[in-house]
């Protein structure tokens, strides 16, 4: 592992594993055939099976909730503590997935920060475009009140990334108030920039195993439609930096969206926050969903779950990070 330090901020490059590789290259092969297809509405059956197929915990269990009139599942590990509780928002890039598809990968973060966590039904586009997803995550932070929770950190992966930095940006500019104190996000993969003008849609786009350019961009157009994508509700990129609280962020070195999470961190680094990008080699998008099968999946959420555990528990916490 090798490390480079700004501000005291670190980012890691983790190598690749030689078994996770030969996984990886299986996976590649079989992917080959689908890469840069577009999505279409019928693609959501197939996107939440695939997130079915996500290797489950035997210490988790699930129910049926509402928080904030938003619709939802909840996640509870064997163990948690009250006033605590993680939101994860789901990926799909703004048009796919769902709680009940993604249980079971939240369930291993929850299981390791030891926190119950709720998963939004956020609405989809293209028949709730934008930004009819960001209105749904403002209204399950603000409903958490309604549940006692005091303490919150906010997961997302992919497109789910792209909404918890806009909320967590939302929050340190007391643009959504709620009586929680937001401890802390983490982010797997996030979609920081619908501007797409990352230089990785290039360097990256034949070691990405999933996405090209033009696919994503109809993604975008679908999902803003006329509005700006430097919006910072659409882009966190472009958003409120200074006074966020610490940020995680795991991504795929194979991944057009690398320059997304790198980008994201130098800025938040330079506008002083409590930041950290680890950068997988060899991983593709979503790889942590892969877990059991692939090592560097179990790394990255047992890294993850240690930071929320110890954000969510830190003691007399306040919102330093506003002031």
């Amino acid at each position: 592992m090798s490390t480079s330090e700004s501000l005291g901020n670190v980012v890691v490059m983790h190598p690749l594993d030689p078994e996770d590789a030969s996984i990886i290259s299986r996976i590649r092969t079989a992917a080959r055939p689908q890469k840069g297809m577009p999505w279409r509405i019928e693609a959501r059956k197939p996107y939440d099976a695939l997130l079915e197929g996500v290797s489950p915990r035997d210490d988790v269990t699930f129910e049926p909730g509402t928080v904030g009139d938003i619709p939802g599942l909840w996640v509870y590990p064997a163990s948690s503590r009250s006033g605590e509780a993680i939101l994860h928002f789901h990926g799909g890039w703004f048009h796919a997935g769902s709680a009940r598809a993604y249980r079971h990968l939240v369930g291993h973060i929850a299981a390791r920060a030891g926190a119950r966590a709720f998963v939004p039904d956020y609405r989809l586009a293209p028949e709730h475009p934008f930004p009819a997803a960001v209105d749904d995550v403002l209204a399950t932070y603000r409903g958490m009140d309604d549940r006692g929770i005091r303490r919150i950190a906010i997961t997302g992966d992919s497109a789910g990334g792209n909404l918890a930095l806009v909320l967590a940006a939302s929050v340190a500019g007391n643009e959504v108030s709620a009586k929680a104190i937001l401890v802390g996000a983490a982010a797997f993969s996030p979609v920081t920039d619908l501007t797409l003008s990352g230089a990785t849609y290039e360097t990256r786009a034949e070691a990405d195993l999933y996405f090209t350019r033009p696919q994503v961009a109809e993604l975008v157009r679908s999902y803003l439609g006329s509005v700006d994508a430097n919006d910072p509700l659409a882009s966190p990129l472009q958003g409120r930096l200074p006074g966020l609280p610490p940020i995680r962020i795991h991504v795929g070195d194979d991944e057009v969206l690398l320059d997304d999470s790198r980008r994201y961190v130098e800025r938040a680094i330079a506008a002083g926050v409590d930041a950290r990008l680890d950068v997988w080699t060899g991983m593709p998008h979503g790889f942590v969903a892969i877990i059991g099968a692939v090592k560097a999946a179990a790394q990255a959420l047992d890294a993850s779950g240690l930071f929320l555990s110890e954000r969510l528990q830190a003691p007399h916490q306040t919102r330093q990070w506003e002031q």
